[in-house]
């Protein structure tokens, strides 16, 4: 299952998407912008595409399309705690000054009553010079080096406002405006500015576009002219259409092989060329955005690139692990097919210095350790379904604050495409599945000096290993007759035999947090985070994360195997809520707390 590109809506990097919504506009006429309007493309319906597609290059590396609805954003400023509130809400007024504020307009009153329902920014690659005889390294140093343009696009609601607020723009604080023609198109442009001159066009009144490099400019009108936008980019009009919802507060795109081709150029870490080929595989990943009563829903696709040889396999058959763990289970993550899924990741890891472990290295320790080969012994008749999951143990009488918790790992025995019961084919299967951990108790106990001893619990066959210190370290068995399970750490194995009666699958947080959809699937995870959090110490990963995992309850996402040539994925997270949340303070009171 592969992990989403999205993040919670509470990061940094989030918030100016806000008032870049509030702000486009004013950026555009107070920060240097003049308005200028492109031709919206009139074979595509601009409902199922991100807005202003037929105007965007096609080789943007990145693009996001946000709500003007002010209830939406509002609605977004009621989730969390009041401490992430407070770091939105000082992004968003940061950004609100200092592009309307600080030149003099107001969203409400001079933004609002033209601009659509939607707006887009997009990144776009950077425009590389010919040279002469150029090497491929050098390119990819410049990519790294030029730098990215802004594109925004603005659907205009009432051109008859727009026009009039345009033909007077604010006066300048440093430079001038200059006119000039681009096939035919008229643009008004900055001059003289000390950052970024910004350049506009007014087309066909129905899209403002705002650029901050006058090539930006050209290079928009190019693509919407000779049909080269992001539109007509591969996949792009097949796939996006997947995850429309009329309900959206926000969409985004990632030009993958784009992306890569500036991190390979990148010279603080660089990636190999045989990573850099392999990305070339993929096209696209995308994603909307929508807000509901408990929480943000991500639906998203990722898809090849069409020229790729790659196909996926279309094999979705998960969605009953969550019925083998007990209701009080932390963490769960799922799969469809354990050996393909360690196919998926050595063909994208090899060589790859930012994967976490190299798979010729874990191979190797595999087999140094227990003298079993990873791909014969092992992953041969791990074909099926499989999960790891984090269940905590019941705590020791009198010791109710002693948490402790088992790591349990399933799978589904499977040789063949269509799987394998434990009878007839499958009797073989389980026999090569025993000879193999047969083969790794002899290493338990030869090698490391564990005892190995056969036991039962509810009945049912089950083999521990005891450290030579005489602590219980893991216990393994079968479920069901072809599921095998491994469990580490707490002995949790009485929470699995016999088959629970209440199950993760039952509880209203699993039902409530992980999707429905896609389905069928090919994967699932499911994390309690106050749970989680409140037991087990985290690495710091990202900036604030204490703050963001504590505005959070718990996060669920679905994967499935959309067709031959891309994944779907939908995300959930539930989130906590401010009670009483206040308005953003308004301008005025932030000129006189100021002047205090």
């Amino acid at each position: 299952m592969a992990p989403p590109l999205v993040s919670v809506p509470m990061k940094k990097n989030k918030k100016p998407s806000l008032v870049l919504t509030l702000s486009a506009a004013g950026l555009l006429i107070g920060a240097g912008s003049v308005a200028y309007w492109l031709l919206s493309q009139r074979q595509l319906s601009s409902s199922d595409l991100l807005v202003g597609a037929n105007i965007i290059p096609g080789d943007a590396l990145f693009a996001v399309s946000l709500t003007t609805d002010p209830q939406q954003w509002q609605k977004l400023r009621e989730f969390g705690t009041k401490e992430t509130q407070a770091e939105l809400d000082k992004n968003l007024v940061e950004l609100r000054d200092r592009f309307l504020t600080n030149n003099g307009y107001d969203f409400q009153k001079d933004i609002a009553p033209w601009v659509g329902n939607d707006v887009t920014i997009a990144i776009l690659a950077p425009a590389i010079a010919s040279k002469t005889a150029p090497k491929p390294v050098t390119t990819n140093e410049d990519a790294a080096s030029v730098q990215q343009s802004m594109v925004m696009v603005l659907p205009v609601k009432n051109p008859e406002i727009a026009k009039n607020i345009l033909a007077q723009p604010k006066t300048l604080k440093q430079g001038k405006w200059i006119d000039r023609t681009y096939q035919g198109i008229a643009i008004k442009q900055s001059e003289g500015q000390a950052v970024k001159n910004f350049s506009a066009a007014l087309l066909d009144g129905r899209f403002l576009v705002i650029t901050d490099n006058p090539k930006a400019t050209e290079r928009a009108i190019d693509a919407y002219k000779n049909q080269t936008s992001l539109a007509t980019t591969g996949g792009f009009a097949e796939n996006f259409p997947k995850i429309v919802n009329d309900q959206r507060f926000g969409q985004f795109y990632v030009n993958v092989p784009t992306a890569a081709k500036i991190a390979a150029a990148s010279p603080n870490r660089p990636l190999p060329a045989q990573v850099l080929a392999q990305l070339q595989n993929n096209q696209g990943l995308a994603g909307t955005m929508i807000l509901e009563a408990e929480g943000i829903r991500f639906k998203g696709v990722s898809w090849l690139n069409p020229n790729s040889q790659r196909v996926l396999a279309v094999e979705n058959k998960a969605g009953q692990m969550q019925s083998r763990v007990p209701a009080e289970t932390l963490m769960m993550l799922s799969g469809g097919n354990l050996q393909r899924l360690w196919g998926d990741y050595v063909l994208t890891s090899q060589g790859n210095p930012l994967s976490p472990i190299a798979p010729e290295q874990l191979r190797g320790g595999i087999k140094s350790l227990t003298t079993l080969d990873l791909d014969k012994d092992l992953l041969s008749w791990m074909k099926g379904e499989f999960s790891l999951s984090v269940i905590p143990a019941t705590p020791k009488e009198g010791s109710p604050n002693d948490f402790r918790a088992g790591l349990v790992f399933m799978v589904q025995g499977s040789d063949a495409v269509g799987g394998a019961s434990p009878r007839v084919g499958g009797q073989s299967l389980r026999n090569s599945a025993e000879r193999s951990i047969k083969q790794l108790d002899e290493v338990m106990r030869n090698q490391f000096q564990f005892q190995v001893q056969p036991a039962k619990v509810a009945g049912q066959p089950v083999v521990n290993w005891v450290s030579p210190y005489g602590t219980l370290t893991a216990t393994h068995g079968w479920l069901d007759g072809n599921v095998a399970f491994l469990v580490v750490g707490a002995p949790v194995t009485d929470k699995i035999l016999p088959k629970p009666n209440n199950t993760l699958a039952s509880t209203i947080p699993f039902q409530q947090t992980v999707p429905t959809e896609p389905n069928p699937t090919n994967g699932q995870f499911f994390l309690d985070v106050e749970r989680t959090v409140k037991n087990f110490p985290l690495p710091t990963l990202i900036p604030n994360q204490q703050t963001l995992l504590d505005a959070t309850r718990s996060i669920g996402m679905t994967s499935a195997v959309s067709d031959s040539r891309s994944n779907r994925y939908d995300i959930f997270l539930a989130l906590k809520k401010v009670r009483n949340t206040t308005p953003l303070p308004s301008p005025e009171s932030n000129k006189s707390n100021s002047v205090r």
